[in-house]
């Protein structure tokens, strides 16, 4: 295939030969004429040899690279094929079972799709564009993901309207591209949840949290457990299922509440006594609970940092939100505590952590440190992929 070249500048090839997916608008010296945003482009260093192929977009980053031999075609062909071998490690992973019909498909860069989410719940995939590129081939996409051998899914809802870069002028619209669903319930781990892809957060749940969840079953038993930022009430329902003596859920979002009665409702029917829930800002909640009155706090909020310029702040936000956690929870409780802000590193939110801890002076042990599943598989050429990181503290 004749595609366009892009030029890089003299020694900026050095990332591609170390096969990172990504090339800043920086490192390029040319620019063919007419290039259009989603196109799919090839990559030569300053002296013509090819470094790969991939799709070009305005921006920081101008190519996402899908392949680095620069004679691969970017057909329907290509995407089946990247497609099979993730459903093919999906299965190999044990995630595709009866009592599990909810996990990721497609992880971007770590799955060699950059720029590409798939989620699937039960027999629907809800697809998110992060790259003009893969919104340009949406359908070609859609199509491959029902053409999957031995997959349940049939129907796919594209869900790009806040991911798409809003320089790309792509003017996305949410919807089914193939088949359409009423049945929204999908299971995770025999727990039964309603996901809500045309109106929730990302692609209606957050399965990066599924081996974390299973952990915080095994710690619930006997506990009054605090599920912060809940949204969907994930970890609420496998604490109940865990045998938690109580579970109160907050979320500053009267909808993702609901969502989360509704889920306790789905797998336990009448809870009352068991679970309740406050529609209620969580360092205001925090802020007003007396030190004892839970053993397990959950702190997931949302990412504090989604790009490098909010660090400094995200990382003020993350230690003021464990300082209250690590105060108020029980002598002997637990705290699991999170991030998924990219922009901040295992070491930054360790030691925010480790800040908050010592700000209460009480005696604090990190006993598991967490990270994404393997359905969030990270691009060995690409560690920014990893962008889960958790801690579970014991506090004395």
């Amino acid at each position: 295939m004749d595609y366009k070249t892009i030029t890089l500048r003299r020694g900026k090839e050095e990332s591609l030969r170390r096969y990172h997916p990504w090339v800043f608008s920086g490192a390029i010296a040319s620019l063919p004429d007419g290039i259009e945003e989603g196109e799919v482009v090839k990559v030569v260093a300053s002296d013509g040899t090819p470094l790969g192929v991939g799709h070009y977009q305005i921006g920081s980053i101008a190519v996402r690279m899908l392949d680095s031999d620069a004679s691969t075609v970017i057909d329907g062909s290509f995407y089946r094929s990247r497609l099979a071998q993730a459903w093919r490690m999906r299965r190999a992973l044990g995630l595709v079972r009866p009592d599990n019909t909810a996990f990721r498909l497609v992880h971007g860069e770590g799955d060699f799709l950059p720029g590409l989410i798939v989620d699937v719940y039960g027999d629907t995939a809800v697809m998110q564009a992060h790259s003009p590129g893969m919104h340009v081939q949406r359908m070609v996409i859609a199509e491959a993901l029902t053409d999957l051998d031995d997959s349940p899914v049939s129907n796919v809802y594209y869900k790009s309207e806040t991911t798409l870069p809003f320089k790309a002028g792509c003017d996305p619209r949410d919807g089914y591209l193939i088949g359409r669903s009423d049945n929204n319930v999908a299971v995770e781990n025999g727990l039964k949840f309603n996901i809500d892809w045309l109106k929730g957060q990302k692609t209606g749940f957050f399965v990066d949290q599924r081996e974390n969840r299973t952990l915080l079953e095994r710690y619930a038993r006997g506990r009054r457990v605090l599920n912060m930022f809940c949204y969907t009430g994930g970890f609420s329902v496998y604490a109940m299922r865990g045998g938690a003596r109580g579970v109160t859920s907050v979320d500053s979002s009267a909808k993702a509440i609901a969502l989360t009665d509704a889920n306790v409702a789905l797998n336990f029917g009448d809870a009352a006594g068991l679970h309740d829930s406050y529609a209620e800002d969580a360092f205001k909640f925090l802020s007003q609970t007396r030190r004892g009155d839970y053993d397990l706090i959950i702190l997931d909020p949302p990412a504090f940092a989604k790009h490098r310029d909010a660090i400094r702040n995200a990382l003020r936000g993350y230690q003021r939100l464990n300082a209250l956690g690590i105060e108020k929870v029980a002598p002997g409780g637990i705290v699991f505590t999170f991030s998924c802000s990219q922009a901040i590193t295992k070491e930054q939110f360790r030691l925010a952590v480790f800040s908050a801890a010592a700000q209460t002076g009480r005696r604090v042990r990190i006993l598991h440190q967490l990270t994404q599943p393997a359905d969030h598989p990270v691009n060995i050429y690409h560690p920014e992929g990893e962008y889960l990181k958790g801690l579970i503290l014991y506090v004395e």
